[in-house]
């Protein structure tokens, strides 16, 4: 099995207090919503999170995942992908998703999953926008894994991605749902303005 790395060890700097991976969405914080979303792909789940964010831990309680705490997180977005990394368990493969990308459905992943299973040759397997603009899941080929031991700052794991465009196979997504984050609270209530009545 190929496991599901969710990125939640992020500070939420921007929402002047609140916690966007805490937002209600559907009728629960958003990091459970994506957590259960991964959860129905099959693959096994592990959600990385700061050693003091006890309220995400807690909300995720009643879910099948592993909670990894990532004392590196206060180095910024490489730090946490090279502590969680360095945690999950040999396999094949990683899929790695930021917490913060609220519209992204367990299809979404499949069709992820799926895509390396129809084109083995790459080394990166990448969700993208309508319009093909890289974004997330993205799915790294086991080799690549020494790689993220060597990630420093904030610019997550471009470093691995950049030189390997040529080895990446990038999926479609409907919309914008491979890059669709919510930051601030304008970004939260402008969204919620845009949802269809229920």
């Amino acid at each position: 099995m190929i496991p599901i790395l969710i990125l939640a060890a992020g500070a939420s700097a921007r929402m002047r207090g609140g916690d966007k991976l805490l937002e209600e969405v559907q009728g629960e914080p958003l990091v459970h919503l994506l957590a259960r979303r991964a959860l129905r792909t099959g693959h096994p789940v592990f959600v990385a999170l700061a050693p003091d964010n006890t309220a995400r831990a807690r909300a995720l309680d009643d879910l099948d995942v592993t909670v990894l705490t990532v004392p590196e997180a206060g180095e910024g977005m490489s730090g946490t992908m090279r502590g969680a990394v360095a945690q999950l368990p040999d396999a094949p493969a990683f899929m790695l998703l930021l917490g913060d990308l609220v519209a992204l459905e367990t299809d979404d992943l499949n069709r992820v999953f799926k895509a390396r299973r129809d084109q083995p040759d790459h080394l990166i397997w990448r969700g993208a926008t309508a319009a093909g603009k890289p974004g997330h899941p993205i799915i790294f080929d086991g080799s690549l894994r020494p790689e993220f031991a060597k990630l420093r700052g904030d610019g997550g794991g471009e470093t691995i991605v950049n030189p390997l465009k040529d080895r990446t196979c990038l999926v479609r997504l409907a919309d914008n749902r491979a890059r669709l984050d919510l930051d601030t609270p304008e970004d939260w209530a402008q969204w919620r303005r845009l949802l269809p009545e229920q």
